[in-house]
Parts: C-alpha cells; sequence; structure tokens
C-alpha cells in the first residue's frame, strides 16, 4: 500500500448517547483520492468532522503523517463543509483571502488567488460581490477555493454535488481532479452520488449504519452487483447481489 498520509483508527463518535460511526478504520494514502459512499444518516460527514477536529471521538485515533491533528489547518488539512458555509456578507476576494489567514507569504497568496481564478474564472468575475449574492454552484466553487488558499496537502470534501445542476457537477468533480493532480492534493471524498465518486476517486469504502463495510478500488467496486443495485441503481440479472458485504484490503 502507498504511504499513508491520513492514518484513521477504531474511530467512534457519538452525538450525545446515539453512536454515529464505530470502529472506523481507514487509510488515505498520500497523492490518493478515496471515497466514502452510503445512504443519508450512514455517517459520512461525522467521519470528516472527527478527522478535521470539528468533533471529538469517544475512542479511536486519527493521525496525519503520524501527528495527533491538534491543528488541523497548519498540518496542512483543509475542510470543504456540506453546505458551503461561506461568509455571505464579505466579498469573493475577502471568502478567499479568509482561506490564507495563517500565511504570512503575501506574494504567494497573491499568486494563489489567481491560481483559483483560473481554476474557476466565474469567482474572478464575482470578485467584489458578496459571497451570499451567488449561486449556489458558485458558492460550491467558492468555498472549494477558499480550502485552497490554505495551501493544504489534503483536502477533505463533503458532499461537493449537494444541489447542483449535473453538467455543474461534472465540472466541479474535473477540477478536483486537476487539484489533486495538479497541485498534488490528496482528498477525501463524502459523496452521495456513487457514480461520480466512483468514477473520480482511486478507492472507496462503503460505509453502512456507522460501519465500513466494504472497501476496494473504484473499479472494482464499480463491477460489485451490490454496488451496481443499491448505489448506481443498476440491476445485474446475471449475478444477484447478496447484501452479504465482505470487507477486502485491496491496494495495488
Amino acid at each position: 500500500m502507498p504511504e499513508a498520509l491520513l492514518k484513521v483508527e477504531n474511530l467512534e463518535t457519538y452525538y450525545g448517547p446515539i453512536v454515529a460511526i464505530r470502529g472506523v478504520s481507514f487509510a488515505v494514502p498520500r497523492g490518493a483520492i478515496v471515497t466514502v459512499l452510503g445512504a443519508n444518516g450512514a455517517g459520512k460527514t461525522t467521519i470528516l468532522k472527527t478527522v478535521s477536529g470539528v468533533m471529538d471521538p469517544q475512542k479511536g485515533t486519527v493521525t496525519i503523517e503520524g501527528l495527533d491533528p491538534d491543528k488541523v489547518t497548519r498540518l496542512g488539512l483543509s475542510h470543504v463543509p456540506e453546505g458551503r458555509e461561506v461568509f455571505p456578507f464579505l466579498t469573493v476576494q475577502e471568502n478567499l483571502r479568509m482561506g490564507a489567514y495563517i500565511r504570512e507569504d503575501a506574494d504567494g497568496v497573491a499568486r494563489d488567488l489567481e491560481m483559483v481564478y483560473e481554476y474557476f474564472p466565474v469567482l474572478r468575475a464575482r470578485a467584489e460581490q458578496r459571497a451570499g449574492q451567488l449561486s449556489g454552484g458558485e458558492q460550491q466553487m467558492l468555498s472549494i477555493s477558499r480550502a485552497l488558499m490554505a495551501r493544504p496537502t489534503m483536502m477533505l470534501l463533503d458532499e461537493p454535488s449537494l444541489g447542483l445542476a449535473p453538467k455543474l457537477v461534472k465540472d466541479i468533480f474535473d477540477i478536483v481532479v486537476r487539484i489533486n493532480r495538479e497541485r498534488d492534493v490528496t482528498v477525501l471524498l463524502v459523496e452521495q452520488n456513487a457514480n461520480m465518486a466512483l468514477h473520480t476517486a482511486d478507492y472507496g469504502y462503503v460505509l453502512e449504519v456507522g460501519r465500513i463495510v466494504m472497501e476496494d478500488t473504484c473499479a472494482r467496486l464499480l463491477e460489485k452487483p451490490d454496488i451496481k443495485e443499491f448505489y448506481l441503481g443498476i440491476k445485474d440479472h446475471g449475478v444477484r447481489g447478496t447484501r452479504r458485504w465482505k470487507r477486502k484490503k485491496m491496494w495495488r
């Protein structure tokens, strides 16, 4: 297996007395795009919040390059939350500069502003407009770009396709792949659009009721009858899915 940038071991996180995720273990290799799939309420967002430090786990460990992520941004981790969560009364450019708030290299920040404008040209045209006036797709672009302004080694993406038109979803996922390849940013992706996620990521984990029940390369997951039926809506009449998940680690 390639070197792991992020390691999660035996993680349990609760909402009050309710267990949201239990015994979750996985790794994200440096330079990879890894996706976590699952239905609403499976615990996907809880995993990202626990990894980024928004929520504290009751059990288990999260390490980034072997370090406890107390200061996740300084360790090179940026979290793009579900629902975008831009600063609505700040301009687009002010939002982007907020992403670089811990940086002291003014010239580098200016270069990175140009870089995100190249990825998302509409943000340049909206630079002086308040973020709350942007469309949902433009806010998603801004949220990703703001995270990129921190120069992360790893980005956590929570449901980037939520509420967006299919054409815009494809455009955003194409940019995520470019960021991964051109900027060497490792990506942990939580996404309900299983088809898009599996065609974008290298490796995938399937989460059900707070537990990982399957893992494999995305190419292999796309061929599994259960994934086809329950996540892609494709009936495989030749091989009937059994819904008996078998967890295997198959990095190559």
